[in-house]
């Protein structure tokens, strides 16, 4: 006997069917006007707090930029409200994973991620050479990669290749699906619920909270690129 089944595969829900479940599960119905609209808003500051919660695999890009003579400093992103336009911004990025120097040849050397206080110690900042080392300073309105060493001549038009984390996307219109994969969903709804039954039921805050942290936690837990890993004992010979 054939199985009856539609043959889809939910990406993931519009925002208007996310905000009534999310009602729902606080006992609202018939929801409109201004609750849709504050729970639009809670909706994207749900996601601005995914932010703090570690890395999105999904949301991880790809892209390179090229280098100049005597330029140390690049915009990776930057605001578009400061009337500011840089070749090398992606609008979006909020850090960067790991990056490499490409040379004329295509070959890479990766460069090492290191911090503030490490990038101070350097004795001679604009020494020039082959890259070998960069610092990522995020600010309010930019996202800006320092490398180190300052590319000279003989780096002109090489590039520097990165993996870079982007910001997950405003929800936009109701009609819109949010910028989630499949497994995401039941956490956003949750996250939802959590977030407007401390505006409209608060006796159910803590419950809702509980659920929200459950459902993300597996959400994050099976997100990413699992491989397998395998560990060696090592072997002592005892000398004679």
């Amino acid at each position: 006997m054939a199985i009856a089944t539609t043959n889809t595969f939910e990406k993931t829900f519009s925002i208007d069917e996310v905000i009534e479940d999310a009602y729902e599960r606080i006992g609202l119905q018939a929801t409109s006007g201004y609750q849709l609209k504050t729970a639009k808003r809670s909706l994207n500051i749900l996601f601005q707090e995914w932010g703090n919660r570690g890395l999105h695999y999904w949301e991880v890009g790809n892209s390179s930029f090229t280098l100049a003579t005597d330029q140390n400093e690049y915009v990776i992103y930057r605001s578009t409200g400061d009337g500011t336009s840089d070749a090398t911004a992606i609008y979006g990025a909020a850090d960067i994973l790991e990056a490499s120097y490409r040379n004329a040849s295509s070959v890479d050397s990766p460069l090492t991620k290191i911090d503030r206080s490490t990038y101070q110690a350097l004795s001679n900042k604009t020494a020039t050479g082959v890259p070998s080392q960069y610092w990522v300073q995020r600010f309010i309105d930019r996202v800006t990669m320092t490398i180190y060493l300052t590319p000279s001549s003989s780096q002109n038009g090489h590039t520097i290749n990165y993996n870079y984390i982007k910001r997950i996307k405003d929800v936009g219109a109701f009609t819109n699906v949010g910028d989630v994969p499949y497994r995401f969903v039941p956490c956003m709804v949750a996250g939802l619920s959590f977030y407007l039954s401390q505006k409209y039921n608060p006796e159910l805050s803590q419950q809702m909270k509980l659920y929200y942290e459950d459902e993300l936690q597996r959400a994050l837990a099976e997100d990413g690129s699992p491989s397998s890993t395998y560990i060696t004992p090592k072997t002592y010979y005892p000398s004679v």
